[in-house]
């Protein structure tokens, strides 16, 4: 059944089981109670004197907007001015530091939020951009049932607490896709966006490609383009030669010199280095990952398989395919999660379909008690439910 034939406002065929719902409403509310108690014990501290604890991850992006903004946007890629910046937002010295490794694209960003006072600019970021993942969460799963489902998925917390950038690219990739059939050009456009963070969209060239799908293949072109052009004037050539410095020496230094908490990187990748494995033997094991998901895509979008099929096989790919994933980027698994949810309530859930759903949850809820990469776990297993669904509709054709 294609995307077209199943609009926002068609009826429901099987209901979401009452068990699945309680437990919905239920991490809805402790998610909710944690963040409120977190913030009353100043565990959560997001504010100048609110507490001398550690900072959430935003005030590098904060710190990085008001040095663009004071007309040095290359002091961002520059440790210690920028680490200086940092604990400026916050009132206080503090150990440890969050480094600027994105692209200068992302500047526009930073900027914005950098012209409000850090808690303000915090509190919009992280709740504006939870509206944008609901929205688009909903209009994958094509009910209002969708706004629970995008609530309730563990990942949300690790984005409230470390008012990182889960949601936006959960908000880039879903909305893309939702809107990919009925208005490619814009659907386009917001790829063009997600190259703020360009490890999570390498495989959409190749389903856009395999697909067919020109005309948002060129607009994510364009967009990008014109984004990249767009901050070589504002913020110049220095700051992208020294986004570019960085991202040798800094992702090196990360990744292979032993300066990394391997288990907190949710990738094959982080998970063979936690098991002991040299840093060979993990690069090998992501490139086998990588090139296994790229064919898994192209051959998925080449194929004469239903929408949903394809969209939840490229965002669960997607996660697959990058060495460079952490806990609050899996906010992009409810895009591939809400594509099932879809296909279940209209056609009916494939025995214990629901129950791998929430095994893969699940994972992610215990990340903070096993401090291990069960998140790639957890995208191991939905892919494995997507590949289920594919074979079961294959074989019901034939």
């Amino acid at each position: 059944m294609a995307l077209d034939a199943m609009t926002p406002g068609h009826r429901a065929g099987t209901p979401l089981a009452r068990p699945v719902e309680l437990v919905c409403f239920a991490l809805v509310v402790g998610q909710a109670v944690y963040l409120a108690t977190a913030y009353v014990q100043g565990i959560w501290v997001i504010a100048p004197g609110g507490g001398h604890g550690v900072p959430p991850d935003f005030v590098n992006i904060w710190a990085a907007g008001r040095l663009a903004l004071s007309g040095h946007a290359a002091a961002a890629y520059d440790w210690p001015a920028h680490k200086l910046m940092e604990e400026n937002a916050v009132g206080h010295s503090f150990n440890g530091y969050y480094a600027w490794s994105y692209p200068p694209t992302f500047l526009f960003v930073a900027t914005a939020l950098s012209l409000l006072p850090y808690a303000a600019a915090c509190f919009a970021w992280t709740f504006g951009t939870f509206l944008t993942y609901l929205a688009a969460v909903r209009a994958v799963v094509g009910e209002r049932i969708g706004y629970g489902l995008a609530a309730a998925f563990p990942a949300v917390l690790s984005n409230f607490v470390d008012g990182q950038n889960g949601f936006l690219t959960a908000s880039l990739i879903g909305g893309s896709l939702a809107l990919l059939q009925r208005r490619p050009i814009f659907a386009g456009a917001l790829l063009g966006l997600l190259t703020v963070k360009p490890h999570l969209g390498l495989l959409f060239p190749i389903a856009l490609a395999a697909g067919g799908r020109w005309r948002a293949f060129v607009s994510a072109g364009l967009v990008a383009a014109l984004l990249a052009a767009a901050s070589w004037l504002c913020f110049g050539g220095a700051s992208w030669q020294a986004f570019f410095t960085g991202l040798g020496t800094d992702s090196h230094a990360f990744l292979t010199d032993d300066l990394a908490d391997w288990s907190k990187l949710q990738t094959a990748f982080g998970l063979t280095r936690t098991l002991g494995g040299s840093a060979t033997l993990a690069w090998t094991a992501q490139i086998v990952v990588a090139l296994a998901a790229a064919v898994a895509v192209a051959a998925v979008w080449r194929s004469r398989a239903g929408f949903e099929l394809k969209a939840a096989a490229l965002g669960t790919a997607t996660l697959l395919a990058t060495p460079y994933l952490y806990i609050y980027d899996l906010a992009i698994l409810a895009v591939p999660l809400g594509y099932l949810f879809r296909l279940g309530r209209a056609r009916g859930f494939l025995p214990h379909e629901e129950a791998g759903i929430g095994g893969a949850c699940l994972l992610i809820l215990i990340f903070p008690l096993l401090k291990a990469p069960v998140g790639f776990l957890a995208v191991l297993l939905v892919a494995a439910l997507i590949a289920r669904r594919a074979l079961a509709a294959r074989s019901s054709v034939t």
